[in-house]
């Protein structure tokens, strides 16, 4: 919250009252009291508007009000704004008074908050005061802005003096006036009227002469005393503004009543006041009168009447009489530096009292020369060792009057009592000159005729009537001529001052070991400060050569008051011990400095990398053999490609030791780092780079670690490659294994993972040389033991941490009845065009190996004709070029020990068809021709999906389709050309596609020119109606967890019938996971990433008028756990098979 300026503090407006309706006075007959009630003329037009629109609110919903709040407590006002219309966030700003915007001064007592509710879309403003003072009171304004919308709403705050803190001051002297001495009473003061008639800045003057001491609270109770008069219906003459009344006078509080009979009660600060002696209650008619007798200070406040449901308001203030000087001051006389009381009474005690010097008011303070003293009644003006300025004339103020008096001040006699005497004294030693006079009084020093000014060394002292001047640690500068002169006398005492100085040699801007620092290739000049009298002789060198003038690289010069040594271009070999001797009449000095030049450290030697991994190394390095004569601080490191040739540096932090470990390289890549030392000169040249080195990383651990077959003596393991290779790639595969019962061996942690530590020594290793597939069968184990494998990817890295299976294995065959899995879209008929290859895959399961037998329509197979190859997990049947023979059922057999599994596969093998086999004319009308023919002998060993139709002109004979894919064996030719003779020819169609060849027509179709009467045979109507038919049946199917399935059908029926599923003969209606499709007669059923909860009986059920027919298919859901299903074989999706095997062949 911004604090007030003084302008604000001292220059407080008169408040306006709100306008005074002028009929309300015209209908109650009555004229406003001459003093209390407070006119102004209504609003202009334009302030009459911007009322008007400020109440129409356009972007609030809340706005912020008004409040109250002690001195020292937090309030919050609120706006909200509704967000449905915009499209962002307004503006809002917070304002005190017209302009002060208070969003830069958020801070301690203020802070801004806003929120914003998305499901109501408001937006909440918040402006909270922290420990409100009384400087916070005022007029508020909030503004919001969007776009073209601008809404704004004005609020107050008061701020009232908290009651605990209330200092007891007596604020209620609003009204005092002022008397000079003991004039007669003057008529009676209006401060109201003279506080609104002033000019801000003559409000102070005011407030003291007529005793206000609350000058801002007086005039803030003023403007809540301002209220617009409106047009009562209980009141026809209401109280007035304010009334005022003398300490232990009496008032009179009146209104008139618009009905006598209504209830009339008093109140004094919200309390209800009851008759007493005190307070006298009176009735007059329609007039309601009370008086308040004896009026003390406590009976200054606020009062209301209510009468029904209305109530008017008025202040009553109580003056206090005038403050009296009743003994006046005195003139005085005394000398310099006396102590001056200056004392008057006055009436009542701890008076408002105000003191003036030759007019000027006497503000005491800290600082101030005067002192003021109230004791009960008495003021006292202090001064503390008065001077000749302080002669004037000093006067009192009070409320009821004033006094004055004169106060002159005079020297005292001076006498010398111990003058000052010359000195001589050795450099270095204290310097004391000393003087006594009479009277005790301040004075100057000079020193040449210049004043002395005090500092560390030079110290003036004053201590009675004594005066010193004491130079400690006397110099050369210190010789001179001394004069005292006490102040306000014509007396000076003088005394000279001499000073000897032997010679001195002064290090005090060197080093402790009086050490001096240059780098390398930079001039030195090294002044030395020297003193003595007689100035002495100055001789420099290093160890027994001399260094003399002239103007050598190395050479001295001489000055007054000092030596200087200058090197010019300073090498590595200039370094050592300097010697300076002073010599003069007084005595001789000698000193030794330390030369020391310093250089950029040499670089370091290549750095070393000591370990790699996937993305950093360790590199070490040696410190550079010559650190430049200063210690090193630090390295910097740089890193490139090899093949690149920008560096880039590692650290901008100096690396403290002779190890670091870069990061965030890239696998795979050759990289070069190289060092840089840095000591307090600068940086070194950088070292010579070091070996390229290649970052790589061991791969992940091998995943999906398997039991794929155990025998007797062997066991086979299976498992998938890393997640993650890495640039070093993979080499292959290490498989290790050990016995159960080793004594490191330990069982499985919690979470299931094996969590072996057993010796490097216990684990055998099954393949001596690395291994590129992930299957491996471990030999010559003996029967019955029980062993834990484990297995490594090994990189150029290194080998990978091992994945361990879960448990141990025991070395034993185990029988495993044979099952076979057909594949999903070989349980249908398997069908294939002629000259095409078959490929089928049927995986199946059975330990030991099983016996695999396959036969085609009960007979044994043409090996020579058809290849079956047989592995451990599946059998494959591979026709090179299909022909029609091979069609047929083909049956598989499984056999495990005594445990027969059989399975059956249709194949058809298809062909195009032939031609039909007669085409004839039947009948030739106008443009007309009817045609049939007969089906073809040959239908390809496929059904026969319809026919092509063309004609030819006999002139061109070019042909021309006419119609296409039609299913009859009986067609109508029109739109003919007459006169034209045309021939027909007939294509049979299936699923293979046209016949090679086309059944033409003997004869030929005239159109005849003449037109003929023809008469339109008559047909029955044909029944097209037919119960639902299931064309394609369901099939059971097996599905993968977390893939979509589809469950495929075909229906025929007329009308079209009406298509329901159903699962475990429950329908499915309105369910997410389910998608239903029907088109031309296909039915299908998607199951969105199906679960095993999924699986069940799935029926497909069609109802039309003529009846009902419903089909069923089991459906199978399989969890796949990387790759694995749940019983522990691989599972194939359609195609995967022959894409699987195809490779072979």
């Amino acid at each position: 919250m911004p604090e007030p300026t003084k302008k604000e503090e001292n220059e407080v407006p008169a408040p306006a009252p709100p306008p005074e309706e002028p009929s309300k006075e015209k209908e109650a007959g009555t004229t406003p009291a001459k003093d209390w009630t407070l006119v102004e003329p209504p609003p202009g037009e334009e302030q009459a508007k911007q009322n008007a629109n400020s109440q129409l609110s356009i972007l609030f919903i809340e706005k912020p009000q008004g409040g109250t709040v002690k001195v020292g407590e937090d309030i919050t006002f609120i706006a909200k704004v509704k967000a449905e219309d915009l499209l962002r966030k307004p503006t809002i700003k917070w304002f005190k008074g017209k302009w002060m915007d208070l969003a830069s001064k958020a801070g301690k007592h203020l802070q801004l908050k806003e929120t914003f509710e998305r499901h109501s879309r408001v937006y909440t403003f918040e402006m909270q005061i922290i420990k409100a003072k009384e400087n916070f009171a005022g007029n508020y304004r909030c503004e919001v802005t969007y776009k073209d919308k601008f809404d704004s709403c004005s609020f107050d705050l008061e701020v009232h003096e908290s009651t605990g803190t209330t200092p007891n001051i007596d604020i209620r002297s609003a009204f005092k006036r002022r008397e000079v001495k003991q004039q007669e009473e003057e008529p009676q003061v209006d401060v109201w009227e003279l506080l609104k008639n002033a000019k801000p800045s003559e409000y102070e003057k005011i407030a003291f002469q007529y005793g206000i001491t609350d000058l801002r609270g007086m005039l803030k109770r003023l403007k809540r005393m301002r209220r617009e008069e409106k047009k009562s219906a209980a009141f026809a003459k209401i109280l007035d503004p304010a009334y005022q009344v003398d300490k232990g006078g009496r008032v009179r509080f009146v209104v008139e009543l618009a009905d006598p009979k209504l209830e009339v009660k008093w109140y004094k600060n919200g309390q209800e006041i009851r008759p007493s002696t005190k307070y006298i209650f009176e009735h007059k008619g329609c007039q309601r009168i009370l008086f308040i007798n004896n009026c003390q200070m406590t009976d200054d406040s606020e009062y209301y009447v209510t009468a029904g449901d209305e109530k008017c308001s008025t202040e009553l203030f109580v003056r206090e009489p005038p403050i009296m000087v009743t003994k006046q001051l005195e003139d005085t006389t005394a000398y310099c530096g006396e102590r001056v009381e200056l004392e008057c009474e006055v009436s009542e005690d701890d008076a408002n009292v105000k003191w003036f010097k030759n007019g000027e008011e006497i503000i005491p303070g800290p600082k101030s020369r005067y002192r003021i003293r109230v004791e009960g009644k008495k003021h006292i003006l202090i001064i503390e060792g008065a001077t000749k300025a302080d002669a004037a004339e000093y006067s009192v103020m009070t409320t009821g009057g004033q006094s004055s008096a004169k106060l002159s001040v005079d020297l005292k006699p001076l006498k010398i009592l111990t003058p000052l005497t010359d000195q001589t004294v050795n450099l270095g030693k204290e310097i004391c000159l000393k003087c006594e006079i009479s009277e005790n009084i301040p004075g100057k020093w000079t020193k040449n005729g210049l004043p002395v000014q005090e500092s560390d060394r030079l110290k003036v002292v004053h201590k009675g009537r004594i005066h010193k001047l004491v130079i400690a640690n006397a110099l050369t500068e210190d010789e001179g001529d001394y004069v005292f002169a006490p102040d306000a006398y014509n007396v000076t005492l003088p005394a000279k001052v001499h000073v000897i100085d032997p010679p001195k040699i002064i290090l005090d801007g060197l080093d402790a070991d009086n050490t001096v620092t240059v780098i390398a290739g930079n001039k030195l000049r090294l002044e030395i400060p020297i003193s003595g009298e007689p100035p002495p002789k100055a001789m420099w060198c290093r160890g027994d050569k001399a260094i003399m003038e002239g103007s050598g690289r190395i050479r001295t010069e001489s000055y007054p008051d000092s030596s200087t040594l200058v090197i010019d271009i300073a090498e590595r070999d200039d370094s050592g011990v300097y010697h300076i001797n002073l010599k003069n009449k007084a005595g001789e000095a000698h000193a030794s400095i330390k030369v020391k030049v310093v250089d950029f450290p040499d670089p370091p030697v290549a750095p070393t990398v000591t370990e790699v991994g996937d993305d950093w190394c360790i590199m070490n390095w040696e410190p550079p053999a010559y650190d430049g004569g200063s210690p090193i601080l630090g390295y910097f490191i740089e890193r490139k490609k090899k093949q690149s040739s920008r560096w880039m540096r590692l650290n901008f932090d100096l690396c403290k030791e002779t190890t670091f470990e870069p990061k965030k390289m890239i696998e795979g890549v050759a990289y070069e780092v190289r060092i840089f030392a840095v000591n307090a000169i600068g940086i070194s040249k950088p070292s010579m780079p070091s070996r390229p080195f290649v970052p790589l990383a061991v791969t992940s651990p091998p995943t999906l670690l398997t039991v794929d077959s155990v025998t007797d003596t062997t066991v086979t393991m299976r498992w998938r490659p890393p997640d993650h290779i890495g640039a070093a790639g993979l080499d292959g595969y290490v498989l290790e294994y050990c016995f159960e019962g080793s004594t490191s061996a330990k069982q499985s942690d919690e979470n299931g993972e094996a969590a072996y530590d057993l010796p490097a020594e216990d684990w055998i290793v099954a393949n001596k040389d690395l291994i590129d597939k992930t299957k491996f069968t471990i030999t010559g184990l003996p029967t019955d033991a029980k062993i834990f494998v484990r297995v490594k990817a090994v990189n150029a890295a290194g080998a990978s941490e091992p994945k361990y299976y879960s448990q141990p294995i025991l070395v034993k065959e185990i029988i495993e009845p044979p099952k076979i899995r057909i594949p999903r879209h070989l349980k249908q008929t398997y069908i294939r065009r002629v000259g095409e290859a078959v490929n089928l895959v049927i995986p199946f399961q059975g330990k030991p190996r099983p016996e695999l037998t396959w036969k085609k329509d009960g007979a044994e197979i043409d090996k020579n004709q058809i290849n079956i190859r047989n592995s451990e997990t599946d059998t494959i049947i591979f026709i090179r070029k299909a022909e029609r023979s091979h069609s047929g059922k083909y049956d598989l057999q499984v056999k495990v020990d005594k445990f027969v599994e059989t399975a059956s596969i249709d194949i058809q093998i298809i062909d195009r068809p032939g031609p039909p086999q007669i085409v004839k004319i039947e009948d030739v009308w106008g443009e007309n021709v009817a045609l049939t023919w007969t089906p073809p002998k040959d239908d390809g060993n496929a059904a026969i999906t319809g026919y092509t139709i063309q004609k030819a002109d006999k002139k061109s004979m070019e042909w021309f389709t006419v119609i296409e894919h039609y299913h009859r064996t009986s067609a109508t030719i029109t739109e003919l050309v007459i006169g034209n003779e045309y021939y027909f020819r007939v294509f049979s169609e299936n699923m293979c596609g046209l016949s090679e060849d086309a059944t033409m027509t003997k004869e030929s179709a005239v159109i005849a020119k003449d037109g003929k009467i023809y008469k339109n045979p008559v047909y029955e109507d044909f029944d097209f109606s037919e119960a639902p038919m299931f064309t394609q049946p369901l099939v059971n199917t097996y599905a993968i967890a977390g893939y979509n399935a589809t469950l495929n059908c075909s229906v025929r029926g007329n009308p079209k019938p009406k298509i329901t599923w159903m699962k475990n003969k429950v329908a499915i209606v309105d369910d997410p996971r389910y998608r239903m499709f029907s088109n031309q007669g296909v039915c299908t059923l998607e199951i969105r990433k199906p679960s095993p909860y999924d699986g069940g009986t799935y029926c497909c059920k069609a109802v039309n008028d003529l009846g009902t027919v419903e089909i069923e298919c089991k459906l199978e859901v399989k969890v796949i756990y990387q790759g694995v299903n749940t019983p522990g074989q691989p599972v194939f999706l359609e195609g995967q098979q022959q894409s699987l095997h195809n490779k072979d062949f």
